[in-house]
């Protein structure tokens, strides 16, 4: 018996519920429009671990994803007693199915919630069961158990430890400053002279400043992850708002001749947040400064519609952050986007390309990075038109 089947020889097709009277399937009510067989799906085309036991504990069906995820061979499953084949434990090493019961104890139980416990050899995995019955307080006629595999969710954790590890890190090292800088101007304010409290005020001002912008992120993080990034479109002038940011940095030092900026028009009419747009410039530009060496090109062209059924032509609106340093490694590149990456050990918290890439696909946009003409890091991302369609 191969793995693909997941049925029992000689049993019935464990995806088809059996007949009863009147037409009805017996233990399953009738038959519904969703059903997987209906439907023409196949246990093993499901994503997560299904077991099915019949009303005597014995497996009837154990499809692919159970057998991958607890390392149990579906022939050596089928018709097995079901704590036999699956002999999971909790936590504090209790066997579950003795400690559940499924086919005895209160006769209103409808199933198991999910759960953590472990399969022989310790492996962890989540559980949920099932309980089918023929009616209500009736016998049970079916336990249909799912299988997860937990490392998902081990994954998540360990982004979520990382991040709060992250945020304590940069927070520290401000609020220690102006905790230290206030407590010493306020016990030894006569003391100092006029330029010595300026100069601990900036300092203080910049760090409520570092502490700020970190919260900004850790709320755009949050809002990218749960799908509720707002965008407030307005027309924009991408050319401009580039301009703007690189008269910033000329102002506040950065000598003019290292940036050069090439807007190609006509531009299409872009409609798009502005402020979410200036933070998407702000921190490529920073990067390509900060990390990057020579001269910073920021090339502004129109662009075929990132998003797939628009009509051909320039819909679109491109964006490419070029620099002359050492690029990024290759083997860095499918992780320039995610979360704590950094490009280099000259600061910043790395989630700030998490960021943008996120606001860049809330806008339906596509970002993607490479190396540049003279060896550094490119970046380049592309916005579609989004005209808000009460105007269009």
């Amino acid at each position: 018996m191969s793995v693909g089947t997941g049925r029992a020889p000689g049993a019935r097709d464990a995806r088809r519920p059996p007949a009863g009277r009147g037409g009805h399937a017996e233990g399953y009510g009738a038959p519904r429009p969703d059903d997987p067989a209906e439907l023409g799906i196949d246990p093993d085309d499901l994503p997560d671990g299904l077991v099915i036991a019949d009303e005597h504990g014995r497996i009837i069906c154990f499809n692919a994803a159970a057998a991958r995820i607890s390392a149990v061979p579906a022939d050596q499953a089928l018709g097995q007693p079901l704590e036999k084949a699956l002999p999971l434990e909790d936590l504090e090493g209790r066997r579950w199915w003795q400690l559940t019961d499924p086919y005895g104890g209160l006769a209103i139980r409808v199933g198991q919630p999910e759960r953590n416990l472990l399969l022989h050899g310790g492996r962890e995995v989540l559980v949920s069961a099932k309980y089918v019955r023929a009616h209500p307080t009736g016998p049970v006629r079916r336990v249909v158990v799912s299988l997860r595999d937990t490392e998902a969710r081990r994954r998540t954790e360990r982004s979520h430890a990382e991040l709060i590890a992250t945020v304590a890190h940069e927070l520290r090292s401000p609020l220690t400053s102006v905790k230290g800088f206030t407590a010493t101007l306020l016990a030894k304010w006569e003391r100092f002279t006029d330029d010595q409290k300026r100069l601990m005020l900036e300092t203080v001002d910049a760090d409520a400043d570092r502490v700020t912008r970190l919260i900004a992120e850790l709320l755009d993080i949050s809002r990218i992850d749960s799908g509720r990034l707002e965008v407030r479109r307005q027309p924009i002038d991408m050319g401009a708002a580039v301009g703007r940011h690189v008269q910033a940095y000329v102002a506040a030092g950065q000598p003019a001749d290292r940036f050069l900026v090439r807007v190609e028009q006509p531009l299409p009419e872009l409609w798009a947040d502005p402020d979410k747009i200036d933070q998407v410039l702000s921190n490529l530009v920073e990067n390509a400064v900060r990390h990057g060496e020579g001269s910073v090109t920021i090339d502004v062209t129109p662009a075929p519609s990132p998003r797939e059924g628009d009509d051909a032509g320039n819909t679109a609106t491109s964006v490419t952050v070029s620099d002359e340093g050492p690029g990024i490694p290759e083997e860095s590149m499918n992780r320039v986007f995610t979360r704590f990456w950094r490009g280099s050990k000259r600061g910043g918290t790395g989630l700030g390309l998490y960021i943008v890439k996120g606001i860049v696909e809330a806008h339906g946009g596509t970002i993607t990075v490479g190396r540049a003409r003279g060896g550094g890091a490119e970046i380049r991302f592309s916005l579609p038109v989004g005209t808000p369609a009460h105007l269009l």
